[in-house]
């Protein structure tokens, strides 16, 4: 679909006339998120009574993300609207930050609802938060609640199902947590280190004990540059790092650039497999859940580092 580069106050204008009966006259309760991983957690708990449509899908990278017409109907239609937040969207987190106080748009950053304390600073001056909470299993089930009392504002018709939904996807995500743990724990000390495209993983590398490195920084609209590669390679070298890993919503030629420089050096260091970062996998498989995702981004690191 055509992307659409509008200027942030025409967006706004478009918003301005939008009503919420648009997507009332079906009798449907609609509910748009940004990312695949929101939607996942507001599926769960709304069940049958809503619709959610996500709008970031399989391979697309959010920092990058430009909105099409098709995503612009959505947000028009949408009774509530989840992003992330937490500058994740970028461009287009400026639009969903001032669609939030337009009286007839209900919109929610849920990761910024999250304590500050528990983020992760992003930059040396501590300006910029990470915004990759759910690499962090127990940390993302923060993201249920305030999601679930949006949907019971909206709809307190259904409040004790959307109470008895979320408090059982709190559940799955404590065991999922306890799996990862689980897993982690076959990877030796000395291959206890994450090398991925960009540097998404800190929340991962805090909660599980795994050192990370991102070859790109927090957000790809930086590019890895020689100097970035260089320093890698050494790093991969003195280290006898066995396997890097590319990411399905980042291009893989630089990481390659780093095996080949590997190479060079007489180490063999392979790429271990391919994981979701900013995008789950595709829709009606197993990674196209956010439990599935997390489940083979898990098997694949375990594999290639034990």
């Amino acid at each position: 679909m055509k992307k659409i580069y509008l200027p942030i106050g025409f967006l706004l204008l478009f918003f301005a006339g939008c009503k919420q009966e648009a997507a009332k006259d079906d009798g449907v309760f609609k509910i748009v998120a940004t990312t695949g991983m929101l939607g996942d957690v507001a599926e769960a708990i709304v069940g049958e009574y809503a619709e959610v449509e996500s709008l970031m899908g399989p391979g697309v990278d959010p920092h990058l993300y430009k909105a099409t017409q098709g995503d612009l109907k959505l947000l028009k239609e949408a009774d509530l609207i989840i992003y992330n937040g937490l500058h994740l969207e970028g461009k287009m987190g400026e639009v969903l930050e001032k669609l939030a106080n337009f009286p007839n748009k209900k919109v929610i950053a849920a990761a910024e609802v999250i304590d500050e304390g528990k983020l992760i600073m992003a930059d040396e001056k501590n300006e910029i938060l990470d915004p990759h909470v759910w690499f962090d299993v127990a940390l993302w089930s923060e993201t249920v609640d305030p999601i679930k009392r949006a949907v019971i504002a909206f709809d307190p018709a259904h409040e004790q199902t959307y109470g008895e939904n979320a408090a059982g996807k709190v559940a799955e995500l404590t065991s999922l947590d306890t799996w990862v743990r689980e897993r982690l724990a076959e990877i030796p000390n000395d291959q206890r280190k994450l090398i991925t495209a960009h540097d998404a993983f800190a929340y991962f590398g805090r909660a599980y004990n795994i050192e990370v490195t991102g070859l790109q920084g927090i957000s790809t609209l930086s590019e890895a540059g020689i100097k970035d590669v260089t320093q890698l390679v050494d790093e991969i070298v003195n280290e006898k790092i066995k396997a890097v890993f590319v990411e399905s919503s980042v291009p893989r030629k630089s990481l390659e650039a780093v095996v080949e420089g590997a190479r060079n050096q007489d180490h063999e260091v392979v790429i271990g497999g391919t994981l979701y970062s900013d995008a789950m996998g595709e829709k009606n498989t197993p990674e196209g859940n956010y439990k599935g995702m997390v489940e083979h981004n898990i098997t694949t690191i375990v594999e290639a580092l034990k």
